[in-house]
């Protein structure tokens, strides 16, 4: 995907996050090394659920932001390299850190509709 692209799906998701606010989220993350070859083994995972209060872009550092009761959540807007809609209301992330240090983001929205 051209960055350009990647730009505009990034921007179109964070406009319409909103509408998620309210809902139980999930946050998996994930630490790895091979993108290419994601083996679970050699992976490490976090798990957060919350509920979505807000939402917002800081310029300062160039963050998109999600936040709940006690829990605060950032993703650099400009190591984004990858995003994915997975399924409904189910999207994937992808942080490129160094040559071959990655992120993965999976934001799951319990989304009543």
């Amino acid at each position: 995907m051209d960055r350009e692209r990647l730009i505009a799906l990034i921007l179109l998701f964070f406009e319409d996050v909103t509408k998620y606010y309210g809902s139980t989220t999930e946050i998996t993350e994930g630490i790895v090394t091979d993108i290419e070859n994601i083996d679970a083994n050699l992976t490490t995972w976090n798990l957060s659920e919350f509920v979505l209060v807000r939402s917002a872009y800081r310029h300062t550092g160039n963050k998109f932001m999600l936040e709940g009761k006690g829990l605060y959540y950032e993703m650099a807007a400009e190591k984004i390299i990858g995003l994915k809609e997975l399924g409904r209301n189910n999207f994937e992330f992808i942080e490129q850190y160094s040559e071959n240090v990655y992120r993965i983001t999976k934001l799951k929205f319990h989304y009543k509709y």
